[in-house]
């Protein structure tokens, strides 16, 4: 799927033509610093734990599970080794998260493990030798698990005219604004590194560790009785003590290896400027009138008097630098009456429900278990809606670095593997609105997918034509 000059998709999808590939990797002296490094009073954060547990439990049940991200860009020419090298150890240790790796105790829970001194890190260029495109999928996502210190990895793929650069590195050290900090930041170093010049002079990163303590202190101080702890555990009961389904069959996730992208042109340009006055006449911003459309079809389709959604939330402040590599992402429970309702009455709903739970991204439902243990874990396949604005963070960052020229084919990608999460995701962006969903690679979920898509792209249509879906409250 193509956005602008970006792609999102599965890794199939990433445009490549074989050539000669160098990645770069520890040394042995710093994979032995790192295995030597304390246990780190830095407490790991509630997402990277909720992501380390789902890892271990699915290798043990022998099963596989998606956990890297990998972002990719073209840059025209033959690629200077000597400045990549220097821009990837710079941005390695520059950010803190990666020095950490992860070990899990014998009562379940899982520590980390630190280096102090981050220039212990030290990755070295390895030559492999020419590689098809299949040998060079295998080899992006062949990175240590996230219980070894080095789960990440960076590399170019040489062609006659222009090399293929790309990062792969585990969830559990990136979210989204991967792309946006190794196009500026790596890639920034490299230019000007390889035009003859100095390296770049960059403002502090600012520091995952920190946001990890922060967290902790404050989720510390939470009891049963705190108001957004009271809010997931009624957002939970009313989802058979959890969190919601997907309204249509997607097979047995103990059957599933494999995930795949499908994706579906939901509104043009001029249909998404109508839907956006639409959204306004209702007195929501497009997300609300989003989430209300996405209400809707589950009410289509299920008959559902109410509509239980979820959407992650940066949770960086401006003591964090938004350009700060690590996973600050927290959920907030999204719930709208849709019944009888007219497409302005959910959208308002929507939007009331999306503003006043924009704090509880800062409450992780994982502390929540602990407080309220009759809760359960998150079952296989629960959906999470992913709104990406075209203007705002982390799109907009992406889209600068192509419009920039810093790079081409940019393109962001998951390693192909299964995902526990059902992951849909909407982006708006100058030429209209797009609409993917990473589901389980079986022909069940395939169909049901491509049916909820369809019906998503008639009911946003209907309000960008009407203003409504023909319903009055």
């Amino acid at each position: 799927m193509r956005i602008g000059k970006i792609t999102v998709g599965a890794l199939e999808e990433w445009s490549l033509r074989p050539g000669n590939v160098i990645s770069w990797h520890p040394t042995e002296a710093s994979i032995e610093k790192a295995r030597q490094a304390p246990v780190s009073t830095v407490p790991v954060s509630f997402m990277q734990g909720q992501h380390l547990r789902n890892y271990c439990e699915r290798t043990t049940a022998g099963l596989n599970f998606s956990r890297q991200i990998i972002a990719s860009c073209d840059v025209a020419g033959r690629c200077d080794i000597a400045a990549m090298d220097h821009a990837v150890n710079a941005y390695l240790r520059r950010h803190d998260t990666f020095r950490s790796w992860f070990a899990e105790g014998p009562d379940g829970k899982f520590v980390r493990h630190a280096l102090e001194d981050p220039a212990d890190i030290e990755f070295v260029p390895v030559e492999h030798g020419h590689m098809t495109v299949d040998e060079i999928h295998q080899h992006v996502i062949a990175i240590p698990s996230p219980l070894e210190w080095g789960c990440f990895t960076f590399g170019v793929i040489q062609g006659d005219d222009h090399f293929s650069f790309f990062a792969s590195m585990d969830h559990v050290h990136g979210d989204a604004t991967l792309i946006g900090t190794t196009m500026m930041e790596a890639n920034g170093m490299y230019s000007a590194l390889s035009g003859g010049g100095q390296a770049l002079t960059l403002p502090d990163a600012g520091s995952f560790d920190e946001f990890c303590v922060r967290e902790r202190e404050f989720t510390a101080e939470l009891t049963e009785d705190s108001p957004g702890v009271r809010a997931w555990i009624d957002y939970a009961e009313n989802n058979a003590d959890g969190f919601p389904e997907f309204p249509l069959p997607l097979g047995n996730p103990q059957d599933s290896t494999r995930s795949v992208m499908t994706s579906e042109p939901l509104l043009d340009a001029a249909q998404t400027e109508r839907f956006d006055a639409a959204c306004g006449a209702a007195g929501a911003r497009f997300v609300g009138g989003l989430f209300a459309c996405l209400a809707q079809v589950e009410h289509e389709l299920t008959g559902a008097l109410t509509y239980y959604g979820l959407t992650p939330r940066d949770s960086r402040s401006g003591s964090d630098n938004f350009m700060t590599q690590g996973w600050f992402t927290g959920l907030i429970p999204i719930t709208v009456p849709i019944g009888a309702a007219s497409f302005g009455d959910a959208a308002w709903a929507a939007q009331n429900s999306f503003d006043s739970g924009l704090n509880m991204a800062k409450v992780p439902y994982y502390r929540v278990l602990e407080l309220a243990p009759w809760l359960r874990w998150p079952r296989p396949n629960f959906p999470v809606s992913n709104f990406f604005h075209g203007g705002a963070a982390p799109m907009n960052a992406i889209l600068a670095a192509a419009e920039m020229g810093l790079a081409d084919n940019i393109g962001i990608y998951p390693d192909g593997r299964y995902s526990y999460q059902l992951t849909i995701y909407i982006f708006r962006y100058d030429q209209g609105v797009e609409m993917a969903i990473m589901h389980p690679d079986n022909p069940v979920a395939k169909k049901s997918v491509e049916r909820y898509m369809r019906t998503m792209r008639s009911v946003a249509a209907l309000v960008a034509d009407t203003g409504n879906w023909g319903r009055v409250a």
